[in-house]
């Protein structure tokens, strides 16, 4: 019997395998997804320099945490309705723990974020947390197969893409030094380098529940609990409820722009999370992390970060800049062939018997496919949250004012029109190759 139990297992991967063109378009679209999600996430952190500097950043990160909330609920009730959210919990309940758990982590490396903008600036921020590459790699390999038998030049690719970023990061970080506050550099430099760890981290609830196959949709949903709670218990016991309240109403002129950071971040967030469901973590965040190279241009074009500054700053940026382009496009250029591809099926079949998933469900999630019948009708509850989302923007809006700053509006609207484009082309690639799934 026992000499018979390879060929089963054989016959059973085989049946398992996502056949050869199916994977190839997955493969391409979640790379799309990896760089759709750089230019939105990118362009997220944009409006908190339109927000006064006398503004907390706990209060600041707070805002954009209700932002966030508001769009990890009402965006999926847009695209599918919510009712999907029950068939997966019952299909995979342990997630939502996991969910909430990423959503903790996320809340703080946020926070950590907006005082790293405010002392080293956008533009050199930006590469110092997106060493979560090298995270994202590290717990991919480890953790869930990727990249085993990947072969030595998908290997070469997606170490060497890391490593052209991490060399470009740390070009922007000696170039920090002429952009910071004196005396602020080195607690900027923490600041954005602790976010990377913690981001890093995160990644590991996603890789599970995409390996389980969970909806992106539902895994960011129950994100947002974590990430709310967590923010609010930071905001509350670092200010105190009537101060903060007090902060929010004489910030009100500006709650807008810090919610519609948080509602651009989730939509970026959002391509990130169907990269990491369909390239993995250690190609899917290096991709998203090319939201460094929008960052890049929100600071320079938009705000002017670098006015001022000499030829050797300029050098050090644009070299740093340049790495980081060269090291995303090798790590796109190295997708997971069948051979690797056949590990992850190890690895998700590994987390469906350690929680007890049906392995259809877990079939069905890899190959982004649909699993059972499941109502994609709006309920009221849906409609609620699309409407009510939309009036509190525009009545915030109403009450916006832009800053006494220099901006250039030009710059702004062409990238805004860039990132829109980006935002439809992917769209409709998911919607035709996955349903959003």
């Amino acid at each position: 019997m026992n000499s018979s139990l390879p060929g089963a297992q054989a016959a059973s991967a085989a049946a398992s395998a996502v056949p050869p063109a199916r994977l190839r378009s997955l493969q391409s679209v979640g790379i799309f997804c990896g760089f759709a999600a750089g230019a939105w996430l990118g362009g997220a952190e944009a409006p908190i320099k339109l927000v006064n500097p006398d503004i907390s950043p706990i209060t600041v990160s707070f805002v954009m945490v209700l932002g966030v909330f508001l769009a990890r609920w009402s965006v999926p009730a847009f695209l599918r309705g919510t009712s999907h959210l029950r068939h997966d919990v019952r299909q995979a309940p342990h997630l939502v723990i996991w969910a909430v758990l990423a959503g903790c982590m996320w809340a703080v490396a946020n926070t950590l974020t907006v005082y790293a903008i405010r002392n080293v600036g956008l533009s050199i921020a930006f590469p110092l947390w997106n060493t979560n590459s090298l995270l994202g790699i590290l717990w991919g390999v480890l953790l869930f197969n990727e990249l085993h038998y990947a072969g030595w030049r998908r290997w070469l690719g997606v170490l060497g893409g890391a490593l052209c970023m991490f060399a470009g990061a740390t070009l922007l970080a000696v170039a920090s030094s002429h952009q910071a506050a004196p005396g602020k550099a080195t607690l900027g430099i923490a600041a954005a380098l602790g976010a990377g760890i913690l981001w890093g981290t995160m990644y590991i609830p996603y890789r599970k529940a995409y390996l389980t196959g969970m909806n992106p949709l539902s895994f960011i949903t129950f994100f947002t609990i974590g990430e709310v709670v967590t923010m609010s218990a930071l905001a509350v016991s670092y200010r105190g409820a009537a101060p903060l309240w007090h902060e929010l109403v004489s910030a009100r002129t500006v709650l807008f722009w810090l919610m519609l950071g948080g509602f651009v971040w989730v939509i970026g967030d959002l391509f990130q999370q169907y990269a990491t469901k369909y390239v993995g973590i250690s190609r899917g965040i290096p991709l998203s992390n090319s939201n460094q190279l929008w960052g890049l241009l929100w600071g320079v074009l938009v705000f002017h970060e670098l006015r001022g500054a000499g030829g050797n700053v300029y050098a050090q940026v644009a070299g740093g800049s340049l790495l980081m382009a060269l090291g995303a496009v090798a790590i796109a250029l190295s997708s997971a062939a069948e051979r690797e591809h056949s590990s992850w099926r190890d690895a998700a079949e590994r987390e469906g018997r350690r929680y007890g998933v049906e392995h259809e469900y877990v079939q069905a999630g890899m190959e982004g496919r649909a699993h059972g019948t499941v109502s994609h009708s709006r309920t009221a509850l849906d409609w609620l949250l699309i409407v009510g989302t939309t009036a509190l923007f525009v009545a915030l809006a109403v009450i916006a004012r832009l800053p006494r700053m220099e901006i250039g509006m030009g710059w702004a609207i062409f990238l805004a029109f860039a990132m829109l484009a980006l935002l439809s082309a992917c769209g409709i690639s998911l919607w035709r190759t996955t349903r959003f799934r």
